[in-house]
């Protein structure tokens, strides 16, 4: 018999038995994640399915990041009332101000390799590149897992992507994500598992790993997963604290799975990283890629610098070299800082980056999900262009149906906020400067 993907591995292992594509599993889940946007539904069904005490309250992860702070009494009160039934049933919250719950899940490294994670919300995907098995799942199927601790799932065909070079200068994850989402199309890798391989792997750290798997569900993927190699552990062991540390690591590379070299594979694809080119997803298709010089010159009002996609210290520092290297962002750009947690807010204050934002005029939101789903934060006016880090831009995505998203990385964001137009940073040069004005600086008391 042939060999087995990834994911046919991963959901074998949480079935109790061997799994291929196409067929459907009763799986045990590791831990399942449910937001205040999903947990109050999930909390009725579980009520109508006759559920008192949840399966497990370990398994449960509740994150408050849709509503970060609640900007109005019905959703307060809606956050009120998971809080009363996670602290009756001892479920984990990650309250407001925490940040997202994805970003958190990773940072407290919920997901390691082998294990099998859902959320309900559709970029639970992000965990993939940790090893696991991540995919989101509805309301219904969240209130299943509080009464059951399982869920089934029907094991996705894969996609095998071969990745071979390195991203040259300039070029980032986001560019790759936007450039496999404009190959495969909106709904090309639809309820099918995108895996990874390819020595141009392990010239992607992690959150650039974090980055693709969480933007292939703009491809229609089910989940996308990385292998495991010395990138994912050593991430992983800056994450584990406490003397089961060493123990808890040695764990993950024990349960970390790797596809079989017979395994079957829907389609491949190769991807040549060296020729991933700064790129602008247009409204509002995500998969509506061009060049950024095909856009060049399209005014901005609005720079969004956040997201589960691209809101880490690692965005936000290459996004603030370019600011600060020209003078900041042009007169009527606002520009909106967003960090994907509270870790990562206190790590930009720590090392002087959020100062930086700060002083050049930037509107910094709690750490959450507001201002990407328009539930809250900066919500832009009619007919706005915004230039975002992230990974959606339908129509009405931000709060407003008439303003338009284009989608493009830190560093062409940042440039764009210093031309008050779409521009790739390679194009900012000396005479196209403004100098550090005082509005660089702290005010003086």
């Amino acid at each position: 018999m042939a060999g087995m993907t990834l994911s046919e591995k991963l959901l074998s292992r949480s079935a109790g038995k061997p799994l291929r594509a196409g067929d459907i599993g009763i799986c045990k889940a590791d831990y399942a994640m449910g937001t205040d946007g999903s947990v109050p539904m999930a909390l009725d069904y579980f009520a109508a399915m006759g559920g008192t005490r949840v399966f497990s309250a370990e398994q449960l992860l509740f994150a408050l990041d849709h509503y970060a702070p609640a900007p109005s009494p019905k959703s307060a009160m809606l956050q009120v009332r998971i809080r009363r039934f996670a602290a009756e049933q001892g479920i984990t919250v990650f309250d407001v101000g925490a940040g997202i719950g994805h970003q958190i899940v990773v940072e407290q490294a919920y997901a390691r390799p082998g294990r099998l994670l859902v959320g309900a919300d559709s970029h639970a995907v992000t965990y993939g590149a940790a090893n696991c098995f991540a995919t989101g799942i509805g309301s219904s199927d969240l209130a299943g897992v509080m009464m059951t601790g399982q869920v089934w799932l029907k094991v996705p065909a894969t996609i095998k992507v071969n990745l071979t070079g390195r991203l040259r200068e300039g070029a980032s994850a986001k560019d790759l994500a936007l450039s496999l989402a404009r190959k495969l199309g909106s709904d090309g890798a639809a309820y099918q598992a995108l895996e990874f391989h390819g020595d141009g792997v392990a010239a992607l750290d992690f959150d650039d790993r974090l980055v693709i798997a969480n933007m292939s569900i703009e491809m229609g993927a089910k989940n996308a997963v990385f292998a495991a190699d010395a990138v994912t552990f050593d991430y992983l062991s800056s994450r584990l604290a406490g003397d089961a540390a060493e123990s808890a690591l040695a764990q993950c590379v024990e349960d970390a799975l790797y596809a079989d070299p017979d395994a079957v594979y829907a389609s491949e694809m190769d991807v040549v990283l060296d020729d991933v080119e700064p790129c602008v997803a247009l409204p509002h298709q995500v998969d509506q890629v061009v060049p950024v010089a095909q856009v060049s010159g399209t005014p901005v009002q609005m720079v969004y610098l956040g997201t589960c996609t691209g809101g880490r210290v690692k965005d936000f520092r290459e996004a603030l070299d370019v600011l600060m290297r020209h003078g900041g962002p042009a007169p009527g750009v606002q520009l909106v800082v967003t960090p994907a947690s509270r870790e990562i807010m206190e790590s930009l204050a720590r090392g002087g980056e959020l100062a930086d934002f700060l002083a050049m005029g930037a509107v910094v939101v709690t750490p959450g999900c507001g201002s990407c789903c328009g539930t809250g934060g900066a919500i832009p006016a009619d007919g706005v262009n915004i230039i975002s880090t992230a990974n959606r831009n339908f129509k009405g995505r931000m709060g407003n149906a008439t303003a338009n998203i284009f989608l493009a990385s830190p560093r062409v964001c940042a440039a764009s906020a210093v031309a008050g137009h779409i521009i790739d940073p390679h194009t900012l040069d000396d005479h196209a400067k403004r100098p550090k004005s005082d509005s660089l600086k702290p005010a003086q008391p």
